[in-house]
């Protein structure tokens, strides 16, 4: 059984990691003891000979065939060294944030460091997401300009240690435009007291060791790099995972030491604070998620990623906390001094992190280019609510017009001037085709689930079926071509380097499962009713910071029409729509602007 970690003291936690990093130390020497096994038989056969003992044909077949194994086995083993030492171990792509655009920030953490008497961060850089962590950049490849071991911290002439080797410290961006600045002083800490544990010889080779490890078992999976010599990177993979088995507990208990004692050692700094601190990290990670799912996803699929989503996270949060009041005091916190005041420039620093995290979660281009431009707040509603609407409106029309559906001839007057609402209402409530249409699907399209298509009428069947194919086909045309782009990103430049950061993963962190096929047409009809509403009754699009894109009627929001449109969809019943429609004065046969 593993010891248990939690709640031990600072000295007891760093015993544990040191303990544990030896373990892991133990496991490189006893393969690097299994490698020179053989070569040491070899030895003692040729020394045998040499000395007039083990001769014969017996020893001297035996002495030929231990040589040659003991060579092969110290040239795979010096191969796998190579590899494990050599490989660049995965990195997260993040903001560098340099020291004269954050100068405030910088002395933050020195002085943070300096209080829990560890050593300070070599960098600091952001990540989009609701998390802060320590990483070690060590290889060449990864690790920041070179520092002095000593350097002035400020103006009094204070010393603070910084070191080359010291881990760069990765922050959620979230944290610093929602925390306020003794907030953020709080939740960081506990991980700037982690510095501490790394800068130990033991703990830094076991790190090497694992991390090559997992490097070298990505080189050996990399059939792009390796094609000519599949069975060498089959044998380098099948080693590192063995070795990665044997270390793995210890591994972990060893990081679990680590954490246990940069938790101790924080606890006197800001310990009444990390408290209110630890509140508003669930409460930016509940705003952070739905900003990203509900308003950010949208414009992404339109080509255009919003240049501003740290700010977003604050007027989403601010909006979240007004209608569930989950934060007491709310007013009164605001008017502390914000984190992102510790940024010389928090524009630029909020515009790359928001092209940043467009990549991590959907896959975008490293540059903004005609099919990919940034998008201010106040441009929102214009420029991707309205636009959506209408390209779905017009995909509706166009699956409408593959599936052979005619106007009526009741209709045929007001709608000869271009696509109407009413067109689809009469599709989804007739009870049979309309003169001339092709008749309708008979379970799912090639490719369809009947699940997806269960709780629907037999034409809206169809019409999704038909909607969910063409969309296929955009996105797979229209996917954005993956950029070169390196894991550390400059505010305000994207830099390129493939061999860093292999794209062809890309989105890390898909934000959202496929919709289904119901879905896709519930979204298509309730797009193409807020354009007849905008249209014929003087309704607009509009942000919602928590739901993204919606409807503003008379100046409120229409938060009833889902569940009417689903009742069209799913029973076939306009009855509901048809009233609300009526109700809005909004004309379902006037024809709509599409894109």
């Amino acid at each position: 059984m593993s010891p248990v970690v939690t709640g031990m003291g600072v000295e007891a936690g760093a015993q544990t990691a040191r303990a544990r990093a030896l373990a892991v130390l133990r496991v490189r020497s006893r393969a690097l003891a299994v490698a020179l096994l053989p070569a040491a038989a070899a030895v003692i056969l040729l020394s045998g000979a040499w000395s007039g003992h083990l001769t014969g044909r017996g020893w001297d077949a035996a002495r030929w065939a231990v040589t040659a194994l003991a060579l092969l086995v110290l040239l795979a083993a010096g191969g796998v060294a190579v590899v494990v030492a050599r490989a660049r171990p995965a990195v997260t792509p993040t903001v560098v944030i340099a020291e004269e655009s954050a100068p405030d920030l910088y002395r933050l953490v020195r002085d943070l460091a300096d209080r829990l008497d560890v050593p300070a961060p070599s960098a600091i850089a952001l990540t989009p997401d609701c998390d802060s962590w320590l990483e070690d950049r060590t290889h060449p490849a990864h690790a920041p300009p070179p520092q002095e071991q000593e350097e002035p911290a400020d103006a009094d002439g204070r010393a603070y240690r910084r070191t080359a080797a010291a881990p760069v410290l990765v922050i959620g961006s979230p944290f610093l435009w929602w925390m306020r600045v003794g907030e953020l002083r709080a939740v960081l800490a506990p991980v700037v007291a982690g510095t501490g544990p790394s800068a130990h010889p033991d703990i830094a080779a076991a790190r090497r060791f694992v991390r090559g490890l997992d490097a070298a078992v990505a080189v050996s999976a990399s059939g792009s790099r390796c094609r000519l010599f599949r069975m060498v990177c089959a044998g380098l993979g099948w080693v590192s995972r063995l070795l990665l088995r044997g270390c793995r507990v210890h591994a972990a208990e060893m990081e679990r030491g680590v954490a246990a004692a940069a938790a101790e050692r924080a606890q006197a700094v800001d310990y009444g604070l990390r408290i209110v601190a630890q509140e508003q990290v669930g409460l930016a990670y509940a705003g952070w998620d739905r900003l990203l799912t509900r308003v950010a996803l949208p414009a992404w699929r339109m080509g255009r990623w919003p240049s501003r989503l740290d700010a977003g996270v604050v007027a989403a949060l601010t909006e979240l906390s007004r209608r569930d009041r989950l934060a007491e005091g709310f007013a009164s916190r605001l008017g502390e001094r914000p984190a992102c005041d510790l940024l010389e420039e928090p524009g630029a620093v909020d515009e790359a992190v928001s092209l940043l995290a467009a990549r991590l979660f959907h896959g975008g281009p490293a540059e903004s280019g005609p099919d990919w431009s940034p998008v201010e707040w106040q441009e929102y509603p214009e420029e991707v609510v309205d636009r959506t609407w209408r390209t779905d409106a017009a995909r509706l029309h166009r699956a409408l017009d593959a599936l052979g559906v005619r106007r009526t001839a009741g209709s045929a007057a007001c709608d000869a001037g271009g696509p109407t609402l009413a067109r689809v209402l009469d599709h989804l409530t007739d009870p049979v085709p309309a003169t001339g249409a092709r008749p309708a699907a008979r379970g799912p399209a090639p490719g369809e689930d009947e699940e997806e298509l269960s709780g629907t009428t037999a034409r809206s069947a169809a019409l999704a079926a038909r909607l969910s194919a063409e969309l296929a086909r955009e996105e797979a045309s229209a996917a954005p071509a993956a950029g070169s782009a390196a894991p550390d990103v400059p505010a305000g430049q994207a830099a390129c380097d493939s061999v860093l950061w292999d794209d062809r993963a890309l989105p890390l962190f898909p934000l959202q499962a496929p919709r289904t096929a119901r879905e896709v047409l519930t979204d298509h009809i309730t797009a193409m009713v807020c354009c007849a509403a905008a249209d014929t009754s003087g309704a607009t699009p509009a942000l919602d910071w928590l739901d993204g894109p919606s409807l503003l009627v008379d100046g409120e929001r229409a938060a009833d029409l889902t569940p009417r449109v689903l009742s069209l969809v799913e029973r076939g019943d306009p009855d509901p729509l048809r009233a609300w429609l009526t109700e809005l004065g909004i004309r379902p046969e006037k024809p709509v602007r599409l894109v």
